[in-house]
């Protein structure tokens, strides 16, 4: 008897102890926006406009030690309001997450940035055309910090995109993704995904590495995009670029930091899976390259609030194919997080 009263206050101490080390702050929730507009001129055409390209809120929180979540909305993605991330998530053992709801896609390294993070006004053709996808699913984490740092993630999802969740599905998407960081300020990143937007699938595989020397960041990506039985011809796509971050010390400076930034991307003839009247895959980006030279001025912390001023200059085989928005062009953004 008297082991058993033991054994119980023992455990109400335990209780006790963990009760102290949770505090009712833990479980607040924290609040996060980012704000993007700007000022676009087309060289080309003489043609101008003002656009906010974002106006992203997101709430996270825990719900208990174990169990969190996040929800983002953007009110203001060039003119339309999406719900982008609703989901919550489970750690049951260190390391190891499972989440479910509507999230990113694990994919790529450009596409996984949330836009407070990039380097560049717009983004890649990677990030936009060929691998930014979220959708409602359910994926599997691991990360390991020591010894040799990796993450490991994957998932399976509807397919369906953000707004056609009510659809049924015999096959489900997949995706996968490895980040090895071998050593401080080196990542090398191996991805695949499964879409499947008609009755024919279509594969993506993705490598990527950026190494952060000194105040330089220098990043290369390459996809690859294949179609099943051949229905429509593969794609190639590339990113890469380099980033110099100059320092200012000087106090009543206006800026923290001026970064330098120029950038080289290329893809080809890219179908999203939209279908044509015979029943074809029909060509959504025509083939392209171009050539991006930017300034970004920081008046803070670097990704906090952001002047970005971009130069692109595309090149077609026919001027013809480029679309009214992908066209030579001066950017002017100002990027707020908070």
């Amino acid at each position: 008897m008297k082991k058993a009263i033991f054994a119980l206050l023992v455990a109400f101490d335990a209780i006790g102890i963990a009760a102290q080390e949770v505090s009712w702050k833990d479980y607040l929730p924290e609040v996060h926006g980012t704000l993007r507009g700007k000022y676009e001129y087309q060289t080309a055409t003489g043609e101008q406009r003002f656009q906010v390209r974002t106006a992203r809120v997101s709430v996270t929180g825990n719900v208990t030690p174990i169990v969190s979540y996040k929800a983002e909305i953007d009110l203001c993605d060039e003119g339309e309001i999406k719900m982008l991330d609703a989901y919550a998530r489970v750690t049951p053992l260190k390391g190891f997450y499972i989440t479910a709801g509507q999230m990113r896609v694990p994919f790529t390294i450009d596409a996984h940035r949330s836009p407070h993070l990039q380097y560049f006004a717009n983004r890649s053709f990677i990030a936009k055309q060929m691998g930014s996808l979220r959708d409602a699913g359910a994926t599997l984490k691991y990360v390991r910090k020591e010894g040799f740092p990796f993450s490991l993630e994957a998932g399976l999802f509807s397919g369906s995109g953000l707004t056609e969740q009510k659809g049924w599905h015999k096959a489900l998407s997949y995706s996968a993704k490895l980040e090895l960081t071998p050593f401080k300020g080196y990542n090398l990143t191996l991805s695949t995904q499964r879409i499947r937007p008609t009755d024919r699938n279509i594969y993506m595989y993705d490598i990527g590495t950026f190494y952060n020397w000194n105040n330089c960041h220098f990043e290369v990506e390459t996809m690859y995009k294949e179609y099943a039985n051949s229905s429509f011809k593969s794609v190639w796509a590339v990113d890469a670029f380099v980033n110099y971050d100059w320092f200012i010390r000087k106090k009543k400076s206006l800026f923290k930091k001026v970064s330098l930034l120029a950038r080289f991307d290329y893809m080809g003839n890219n179908s999203d899976g939209t279908l044509d009247e015979q029943g074809e895959f029909l060509i959504t980006d025509y083939e392209r390259k171009r050539i991006t030279g930017g300034l970004t001025f920081s008046f803070g912390k670097p990704f906090q609030a952001d002047l970005r001023l971009n130069y692109e200059k595309y090149f077609y085989s026919d001027r013809s194919f480029a679309l009214e928005s992908e066209q030579d062009k001066l950017v002017v953004e100002m990027m707020v997080r908070f």
